[in-house]
């Protein structure tokens, strides 16, 4: 389910899956299964800062852009 959802609306269902879980009306399977939806969403939020930090664009000290591939 996490591929294909933008940041927002990953975070935006992570906190559904925490409001769902800490009402506690949920058997344990049901929270193993959202444990899981909730573990693969982290790693698509992940993926994408991943991308994000890649892009990141630094100025040097002259005031100019230079483009980076460094991770940080």
């Amino acid at each position: 389910m996490a591929k294909g959802l933008t940041l927002e609306q990953s975070f935006d269902r992570l906190d559904e899956i925490l409001e769902y879980m800490e009402k506690g009306n949920t058997s344990l399977n049901e929270n193993f299964k959202l444990y899981k939806e909730g573990m693969k969403l982290i790693q698509n939020c992940n993926q994408q800062l991943d991308k994000v930090e890649k892009q990141i664009v630094l100025i040097n000290d002259d005031g100019e852009q230079v483009e980076t591939d460094e991770e940080f």
